[in-house]
C-alpha cells in the first residue's frame, strides 16, 4: 500500500515549497556545482562565480549551511581562512542542480532562438 505524502507542494503553506524558492536563485545553483567538484574558500567561490558580491555570497553560503547543504570549516591558518564543503544532503541536490546546469547549457539556443520567434511574433500583430 502507498504511503500517504506528509507534504504537499502544491498547498500555499507546504514546507516544501521554501525549498523551491530557494532552489531556483542562479546563485545557489552556481555554488552547488561549483561544491560539488571541491571544497573551496570564500574568495575562490567569488572568483569563480562571476558577478556575484561578496555581500550575496556570504547571504548565499549562510543559508546554504543553515538547510544542511553546506559545512563551513574554519581553518586554522594566519590569516584564518574558511572553506566550504557540500554535505552528503548538498550533494544529492547538487546532482539535480548540476543536471539543470547541463540542459540549460545544451538547450539554451531552442531558448533564445523561441523568444526570438515569439518577439517577432508579437511585433507582427502590434
Amino acid at each position: 500500500m502507498k504511503e500517504c505524502l506528509k507534504y504537499n507542494i502544491f498547498q500555499q503553506h507546504c514546507p516544501a515549497r521554501l525549498f523551491f524558492e530557494k532552489i531556483a536563485d542562479k546563485w545557489v545553483l552556481l555554488i552547488l556545482n561549483i561544491l560539488e567538484h571541491e571544497t573551496q574558500h570564500f574568495n575562490l567561490l567569488k572568483k569563480n562565480i562571476e558577478g556575484i558580491s561578496p555581500k550575496v555570497l556570504s547571504q548565499k553560503l549562510k543559508m546554504l549551511e543553515r538547510d544542511g547543504f553546506i559545512e563551513r570549516k574554519i581553518q586554522d591558518t594566519s590569516p584564518i581562512r574558511v572553506d566550504y564543503s557540500l554535505t552528503p544532503l548538498g550533494q544529492n541536490v547538487a546532482a539535480m542542480a548540476y543536471q539543470l546546469k547541463e540542459w540549460a547549457e545544451t538547450n539554451i539556443e531552442q531558448v533564445l532562438a523561441a523568444q526570438i520567434m515569439y518577439d517577432e511574433k508579437i511585433l507582427e500583430q502590434a
